[in-house]
């Protein structure tokens, strides 16, 4: 399937774009207008782009269905600061009644049944129930368009944040298995960045790995060994050398090698099923050491 976005309404061009683009952060932001009537709305067009200075931009689009603007935008352009508090699951439900487009004025922080603190640097309120309140100040709005569907580009600068400590480790960081953070997915799902859906991946950072392209072509088109695997094995610096891996297969692999000997490929499915395992285990060197075994 293509999709020209030129060829299609803005709706289902919409609908293509935050289909595919998720988990999207949230930004739940609190603006004032001049005459300081606070307003609280959640937008998914959103995210970090600097720490030094730190930078977050959200985009408070224009409505495509009649072209008109949102109040957030509004506020914005009268009082050039605003709160974007996180959303974590214990708010999810409150954050989208936020969304509910009331007539101007009145003040979602009373509707959604939040309650607004007071912020130190800046004027609109924070959401005392959310893990993470950045107080900014707007440097610049980016109009992106006219139409209806166009964004609004908020360039924020963070100028103080507040973190609620039940969300931190014994180190002082931001914990992600206490956090609870909710995403934004197309139509109407939200995706929870809690228990199983939360996975590390080891970074290389500090590291050259050997790259997919140093894997001899038995283990890179290997049937039962994902592309997630392949990466996993092409992210260490070297292989092990001979004499580890004739040591794990008489020691680990003996009783694998005893049965199979007979039958050569039986003997590297059941290799390549091991080390898939032990990869999905993080147990890379060992998965290494099992899958030289054949070719030794």
């Amino acid at each position: 399937m293509k999709v020209n976005p030129k060829d299609v309404s803005v709706p289902k061009l919409h609908a293509y774009l935050l289909g595919a683009i998720g988990p999207r952060p949230i930004a739940f932001a609190s603006t004032i207008d001049k005459e300081g009537n606070p307003n609280l709305s959640p937008f998914s067009f959103f995210n970090v782009f600097s720490a030094n200075p730190p930078i977050a931009i959200f985009s408070p689009a224009r409505r495509g269905r009649d072209n008109t603007i949102k109040h957030t935008y509004e506020n914005v352009k009268e009082v050039p600061e605003v709160v974007i508090n996180v959303v974590n699951f214990d708010i999810t439900e409150q954050m989208s009644l936020s969304s509910t487009e009331y007539p101007k004025g009145t003040d979602e922080f009373t509707k959604s049944g939040l309650t607004p603190i007071a912020s130190e640097l800046i004027r609109p309120f924070r959401v005392k129930e959310s893990p993470v309140q950045f107080e900014c100040k707007v440097k610049e709005v980016v109009e992106l368009g006219t139409s209806g569907g166009a964004g609004n580009l908020v360039i924020c600068e963070v100028v103080m944040i507040h973190i609620d400590d039940s969300v931190l480790d014994e180190e002082g960081k931001i914990d992600q298995t206490k956090i609870d953070l909710v995403g934004r997915m197309g139509g109407n799902y939200y995706v929870r960045a809690h228990g199983k859906a939360l996975f590390e991946v080891a970074k290389p950072l500090q590291k050259l790995g050997i790259g997919v392209d140093a894997i001899s072509p038995d283990i890179r088109n290997s049937k039962i060994l994902t592309g997630n695997h392949l990466g996993k094995l092409g992210n260490v610096e070297e292989l092990p050398d001979e004499t580890t891996v004739n040591d794990y297969k008489l020691t680990e692999l003996a009783d694998i090698f005893i049965t199979l000997e007979d039958d050569s490929a039986a003997l590297e499915v059941a290799l390549h099923e091991r080390a898939r395992d032990l990869l999905d285990q993080g147990s890379v060197d060992e998965a290494w050491m099992t899958l030289l075994a054949y070719n030794d």
